[in-house]
């Protein structure tokens, strides 16, 4: 019997989704829970991979049983020993055909930034400390919807078959944090910007390095218009920096 887990995770505790060979992962650890609450092998396969320091919310992931579970009660079991990093949301049988990496129509990551000083917000977004024109990474992110090949976001040494990849939206936004809107850290507009972004499929590093981009039309290096022949280069070089990995959520997978 297949079952869906529905998590979310903290990736600072974690070197990315995917089981390395000495390495602490999520998949590594939730597989090794279950394995040790069955008392047999069981191996989880997620919705895709996610890099070190990346996190994420309501990730969907399955495993299979020969039996049957009280999922609630195992959800429960499942939380009490896994890390403090990860969190079970729900355990719920799924179609012997469902597949969380295969049948995902839809993934949304979302990049924080912040332009001042703020300890409550440092774990979870990246300090930026220059001004960036956000009308013109809004006109630059315009170009990257549609279906293209993405090679020039694309971490080098990459096996994927193919690069092409569909974008439905690429947006920057102003956000207030809750630490300011609920308990009054002061805060001016525009103080805290966020990045969202869609697609049917993403490649190893992809979104860090449209971040990077991104700022780098921000900060007045590249112009948005540029943006259309760095994609048609596939020159990863020819791409900005990629910027750091704790300030990235994956936010929705949706079949």
């Amino acid at each position: 019997m297949r079952y869906l887990v529905r998590l979310s995770y903290d990736g600072s505790f974690f070197s990315g989704w995917q089981i390395q060979e000495d390495a602490v992962t999520v998949q590594g650890e939730i597989s090794r829970c279950i394995s040790t609450l069955l008392r047999k092998e069981v191996q989880v396969t997620g919705a895709g991979r996610t890099d070190t320091d990346v996190n994420a919310i309501n990730y969907v992931a399955h495993f299979d049983l020969s039996e049957e579970l009280d999922a609630a009660l195992f959800a429960h079991k499942l939380n009490a020993i896994l890390p403090s990093g990860i969190v079970i949301h729900e355990i719920s049988p799924a179609g012997p055909d469902f597949h969380s990496r295969f049948d995902a129509k839809r993934r949304e990551y979302k990049y924080f930034i912040h332009f001042r000083k703020d300890p409550f917000a440092e774990k979870f977004s990246w300090r930026c400390k220059f001004p960036l024109d956000v009308e013109k990474m809004n006109r630059a992110a315009q170009k990257l919807v549609g279906t293209r090949d993405f090679s020039c976001f694309e971490k080098s040494g990459s096996s994927n078959a193919t690069s092409i990849c569909t974008v439905y939206e690429a947006r920057w936004e102003n956000y207030v944090p809750a630490h300011c809107r609920e308990m009054g850290f002061p805060y001016e507009e525009g103080a805290y910007i966020v990045f969202t972004v869609s697609a049917d499929r993403f490649l190893r590093n992809m979104v860090r390095a449209i971040v990077g981009t991104l700022v780098d039309v921000g900060r007045g290096r590249m112009e948005p218009e540029a943006m259309e022949s760095l994609l048609d280069s596939r020159d990863r070089c020819a791409a900005g920096q990629s910027v750091p990995g704790n300030a990235l959520f994956l936010v929705k997978v949706e079949y």
